[in-house]
């Protein structure tokens, strides 16, 4: 056969659509190449390394016989193979294994490599639990804080109801002017300011919410022999020592 010209206009005007059957020198030339791949893939040369590592192995794997001298010098001692080294047999059976390095890095990198690895761990593990802690003690001051705001919100209710009950005692006893102003509860028209009013005006005294708390109960007890806690108006100081648990809260509980 002629050799085809692919450049002709015979040949650019073949129909190559898929499915349709190639050129001859085409698929002919495509075979060669994957000929050529599979002979380049036999003939191809192992490393160095590689053919070192096969032969190692190979030795590895193999018993050792009588042509090696050590183990010759042993069956001169007695010894038998697969039999324990020693005289009474405790040693080991298996030669100690080779550890062959095949790194290029330098003797002790692989235990500094581990040991660094070893402190990364430990050094997340102290900062999670370093973040436990952090968080439990939020978690704990936040609980503290809601509770002291409740006791501080009671305190101030039970100071309201102290004050609503001095100012309708003394006014039975026709004391029309409080002995201390905070002694009674403010004007109707105080009691429609919002909660930042109340707040001011429960402050604006020296004297924090507890203590005119304990002041004022003093004074119930003493002037008009009334417990706030119990809320029982007694007959005299003997009756109300010997009846009321005490001036506060935590008594009567």
């Amino acid at each position: 056969d002629e050799e085809e010209d692919y450049m002709s206009d015979s040949f650019l005007k073949q129909d190559v659509r898929p499915g349709l059957p190639m050129v001859r020198r085409v698929k002919e030339a495509i075979q060669k190449e994957e000929k050529q791949k599979e002979a380049n893939e036999k003939n191809r040369q192992k490393s160095i390394k590689e053919e070192e590592k096969e032969r190692r192995d190979l030795v590895l794997k193999s018993a050792l016989g009588n042509e090696n001298k050590g183990f010759a010098l042993l069956q001169k001692m007695g010894y038998k193979s697969g039999q324990a080294l020693g005289k009474s047999g405790e040693g080991i059976v298996e030669p100690i294994p080779l550890n062959i390095k095949t790194g290029r890095s330098g003797l002790g990198h692989e235990e500094l490599k581990k040991r660094k690895a070893e402190e990364k761990l430990e050094n997340y593990r102290q900062k999670l639990h370093m973040k436990k802690q952090a968080n439990e003690q939020a978690a704990d001051q936040f609980r503290i804080r809601l509770k002291n705001k409740q006791e501080e919100r009671k305190m101030e209710g039970d100071l309201r109801k102290s004050q609503r009950a001095c100012q309708q005692l003394d006014l039975q006893k026709d004391i029309d002017v409080p002995k201390e102003t905070w002694y009674w509860l403010g004007p109707e028209e105080e009691d429609k300011k919002d909660e930042e009013d109340k707040e001011d005006e429960c402050t604006s005294s020296d004297l924090s919410v507890s203590e005119k708390l304990h002041i004022l109960t003093a004074y119930l007890r003493d002037k008009h022999f009334y417990c706030i806690w119990c809320g029982t108006t007694y007959e005299g100081s003997e009756d109300l020592a010997s009846s009321c648990p005490g001036d506060s809260a935590a008594d009567h509980d």
